[in-house]
């Protein structure tokens, strides 16, 4: 792990990720000792510490700090945190001008290699999302809702969980992204309101806006839409892409979104 450019594995008590949770991150595939979509992460990370009005980033540091993580590693993940630095003990951000990096590198999910294989099951998280258009998309430092929600995932046989907001619709899953097909119709859910925009939630949806004969749709919808989708699949910069095999009691088994969005993934 390196803080700022330096090894190390403590922080301060002081630093507002600590007190606050007031900072944003990134978690990137490295493959062959090249970290996959960086300029994405890197621009999904300025997008983040811009709504969160985070300023003096040094983001060409950062970047060589993640390359360097990535070092000779032929399968990991980097993962890269801004903080807003250290502050005092109220909210105020008065007199935090200088950004906290932390960089670290871990092994690669191994599992996903076997959920490509077989697919993954789905369960209904029983956490809704809260709506918080201010900070909707974006991967801010506050995860207690995931956190919650990998609680109770924990407790199922399940491999992720679907989760929807306080209105009753999908949002994503718990560290995913979410997509679904009817016929050449794709559908994903709309994220202005909560959960994540994920780097490759980004790039899947660049890919089907550009590709016929996809049709792409951004929606609000009840888990019911998924029961007469021909295919689910879930994504995050990680795995990149899984199938889904059930999801709530529905099975699934055509690929064919799936194999098309490997060849590019």
């Amino acid at each position: 792990m390196w803080i700022n450019g330096a090894a190390a594995t403590t922080l301060p008590a002081a630093d507002r990720s600590v007190q606050f949770g007031d900072g944003c991150f990134t978690t990137a595939r490295v493959l062959r000792a090249e970290i996959q979509l960086l300029s994405e992460h890197i621009a999904r990370m300025r997008r983040a510490a811009s709504v969160l009005c985070i300023d003096g980033v040094d983001w060409a540091a950062l970047e060589r700090e993640m390359v360097h993580a990535a070092g000779q590693q032929e399968e990991a993940v980097v993962k890269a945190v801004i903080t807003r630095g250290q502050g005092g003990r109220g909210y105020s951000a008065a007199g935090c001008s200088e950004p906290t990096r932390i960089v670290s590198v871990s092994a690669y999910p191994a599992h996903y290699h076997a959920l490509r294989k077989h697919g993954v099951k789905l369960t209904l998280s029983p956490v809704n999302l809260s709506k918080n258009p201010l900070l909707a998309g974006i991967k801010h430092l506050n995860r207690l809702e995931q956190v919650m929600i990998r609680l109770h995932l924990d407790q199922t046989d399940a491999h992720e969980a679907l989760v929807v907001d306080t209105s009753g619709c999908l949002v994503e899953c718990c560290a995913a992204n979410l997509f679904w097909r009817k016929g050449n119709h794709i559908f994903t859910p709309d994220l202005s309101q909560s959960g994540v925009d994920g780097v490759m939630r980004r790039h899947i949806i660049r890919l089907i806006e550009n590709t016929s004969p996809w049709t792409l749709h951004i929606v609000s919808e009840p888990v019911k839409a998924l029961s007469d989708a021909d295919e689910v699949l879930i994504c995050n910069a990680l795995m990149p892409v899984l199938p889904v095999a059930q999801a709530s009691g529905e099975k699934y088994s055509s690929r064919e979104l799936y194999d098309f969005l490997l060849q590019s993934c």
